[in-house]
């Protein structure tokens, strides 16, 4: 599954760097769930990323079957996140759901920016501004952002050198579980993680040089039909520059394509790549939420969740890894439209 997931994404960049690059991409992804081989006699509960539509991404025909007790979708109240959730009752024999939807996402390109900056008011921003538990925005990343910031006076001039920084100073380390937690604090020791690691590096810096950002986690999606994705969930970044609109950037897509083509920091693809993703990004995804610290509607018995964008169940209370198929069931397939 790795390999085919690497050729594809080196197949698809390769259409990008040669101008063919496919502007739209249109599917239909299936989750499929099944809790049941959980002990019995305990309440079920699941929760899932609910995808809406925005600006750059239509999403339609959804479908939601199952033997849940009753289900319903939500959001939370700090970050308005969606999601779907769903509760088996603890006599419930069996615990199954299936979520479909239909996806027609565009590749964004946002790089048309005005030649002055628009005036904006930082309390419209707080939840962007703000640090997470997992990125703070004082101390040692303070100190980092003004020193990479040094001499920057303007958000976009802020926003271009900590991309530029994130692109030079991370790398992909293929062994992280997942995507990453997003440590920002281990990660300025050990800059190596996967998409959410590399993203929050991204956030958190910009956050603590005055920069309004956030994390988009998503799932990539394939490129023919009945293709397993269970595991390509992807997150990116944007950030907003006042008087234009959020820009998004992707300094982990760069940082993978090093990794899979074996590119140095001064090969003319890695070059491509790194002003590709900055204010573009492919339309092989489809974004599923923004948030971190969340507390789920209706709330999880657990503390508080880093982000949104792999499924979470509970069983009687107690949390499932969702990063380990013996222990939380489900699948994801993919139908090209």
């Amino acid at each position: 599954m790795k390999r085919l997931l690497t050729v594809l994404l080196i197949a698809g960049f390769c259409l990008l760097a040669t101008g063919a690059f496919a502007a739209d991409q249109a599917g239909r992804i299936t989750m499929h769930f099944d809790l049941s081989a959980q002990p019995a006699g305990q309440e079920a509960r699941l929760w899932i990323p609910y995808p809406v539509s925005d600006a750059n991404q239509k999403i339609t025909d959804i479908s939601v079957t199952g033997n849940y007790a009753d289900e319903g979708v939500y959001t939370d109240q700090a970050t308005g996140t969606p999601m779907l959730y769903a509760r088996w009752a603890k006599d419930a024999k069996s615990r199954t759901l299936t979520f479909a939807f239909d996806v027609d996402r565009k590749e964004v390109i946002r790089r048309d920016f005005p030649a002055r900056e628009g005036a904006w008011n930082r309390s419209d921003f707080a939840a962007d501004l703000a640090p997470t538990s997992y990125g703070p925005t004082t101390g040692e990343v303070k100190k980092l952002a003004d020193r990479i910031t040094a001499g920057k006076t303007t958000v976009l001039a802020k926003a271009k050198a900590i991309y530029d920084w994130t692109c030079v100073n991370t790398y992909r380390d293929p062994k992280t579980r997942g995507c990453g937690k997003g440590d920002v604090c281990a990660l300025l020791a050990r800059p190596g993680g996967k998409c959410a690691d590399i993203s929050s590096v991204f956030v958190a810096l910009a956050r603590a040089a005055g920069v309004p950002a956030r994390d988009d986690f998503g799932l990539r999606q394939g490129k023919k039909s009945g293709q397993d994705i269970t595991t390509w969930y992807h997150c990116w970044a944007e950030f907003y520059l006042p008087g234009y609109g959020w820009v998004p950037v992707d300094p982990a897509d760069v940082r993978k394509m090093m990794l899979v083509q074996h590119l140095k920091l001064d090969d003319p693809k890695t070059e491509h790549y790194r002003k590709y993703f900055w204010g573009g990004i492919d339309a092989f995804r489809v974004a599923l939420s923004h948030g971190r610290d969340l507390n789920l509607n209706p709330r999880q018995a657990a503390g508080s969740l880093n982000y949104l964008m792999y499924p979470y169940a509970e069983i009687g209370g107690a949390p499932l890894d969702w990063l380990d198929p013996t222990t939380f069931k489900y699948s994801i397939t993919y139908q090209k439209k």
